[in-house]
């Protein structure tokens, strides 16, 4: 996506900025935006920025010093919109990917706020796509679409996934849990693999194998299966070992990665008959594109018997996660503050 160009700000149109942040496990990337009615995209994007979780004690200290940065701690950035992979309960983010707890009273107050809204980090992703021109990104399975529901999905730290449906306001976004459900596998020897996952644990959710760790899992699950030795251990190694051409097992534990993803992706499209179409994210599926392209993540996707048809016309692409997750968060707060002053 190209993002918009740093736009210039006055104290006047301070009271309107909201700070956003898009906090995954591995990654917080951080923006302050504004909004600007009657424009494409109606978002600016005034500055931002991007952490590595690991070097940072907290999420307060990231933001602190993104205000420090770029603002110098200017009092008058009064919102925050925080896109999250978890959910809230109480007082606290509750994420089994983030490196550090957050505590939303304190952050709050902590960085001075009149609010810090908590949105899932593929909500937010699902409605920044509204504002994503249809030639965007990598085209997995090239079609024309048609308009309806548009899915988003991705393997990062975890397997995230949002549906935008559209509105007459430019849409609304539905939330899903969809990575937690049951693993489905489409063959004997991904039926091996699930097999060997579920030997100690009762249940084997989708995102046991279709995620960062997922793969990590599925790699050693398939050495087990087919009785060779597993080499590496991070699933960066798993993919460039896979994407080299070097070592049948890391290619045969990512040709599965991608197919099962593409039976996943399949049955979501056809669960929320998304006709708008598709776009793949998250923080892995860039890194192997040209894999991805030559699996059989297509074949996959589209067979699904009798919805075949539909499938075909679903538009499935791939796109950079980039700020997407800051955008659509401020959008969504932008969007949520309009809501009540006009009710």
């Amino acid at each position: 996506m190209t993002l918009p160009q740093p736009l210039p700000i006055d104290d006047a149109a301070e009271a309107s900025l909201v700070l956003a942040a898009d906090v995954g496990g591995t990654h917080a990337r951080v923006g302050l935006l504004r909004a600007q009615p009657g424009k494409q995209p109606p978002i600016g994007l005034l500055e931002n920025h991007v952490y590595e979780c690991a070097k940072w004690p907290g999420l307060a200290e990231i933001l602190e010093d993104f205000l420090n940065r770029h603002r110098g701690n200017r009092s008058g950035i009064a919102r925050c919109a925080l896109a999250v992979a978890g959910y809230v309960r109480g007082d606290e983010v509750v994420s089994e990917n983030l490196r550090w707890p957050i505590r939303i009273s304190a952050l709050r107050t902590r960085l001075r706020l009149d609010s810090l809204d908590i949105v899932n980090d593929f909500e937010a992703l699902a409605c920044a796509t509204r504002f994503l021109p249809a030639t965007e990104g990598v085209a997995v399975v090239d079609a024309p679409g048609t308009p309806g529901p548009t899915l988003v999905l991705g393997p990062g730290t975890g397997l995230g996934c949002a549906v935008l449906l559209p509105v007459a306001d430019g849409g609304t976004v539905m939330p899903s849990e969809a990575g937690h459900v049951a693993l489905a596998p489409g063959n004997d020897l991904e039926i091996a693999v699930l097999r060997h996952l579920g030997r100690d644990r009762a249940y084997v959710h989708t995102g046991h194998m279709l995620s960062g760790p997922g793969l990590l899992n599925l790699y050693r699950a398939l050495a087990a299966v087919e009785g060779v030795n597993a080499t590496w251990t991070q699933p960066a190694q798993v993919s460039a070992a896979a994407s080299r051409g070097d070592d049948p097992l890391a290619c045969d534990a990512l040709s599965m990665f991608c197919a099962m993803l593409g039976s996943f992706a399949g049955d979501l499209a056809v669960i929320f008959k998304a006709s708008a179409g598709v776009y793949l994210a998250g923080g892995i599926l860039p890194a192997i594109s040209d894999f991805l392209l030559a699996s059989e993540f297509k074949s996959r996707f589209l067979n699904k018997g009798v919805m075949r048809d539909f499938l075909s016309s679903v538009p499935v692409r791939l796109i950079e996660h980039g700020q997407l997750g800051v955008i659509g968060a401020a959008a969504m707060e932008f969007q949520a503050a309009a809501h009540t002053t006009t009710a």
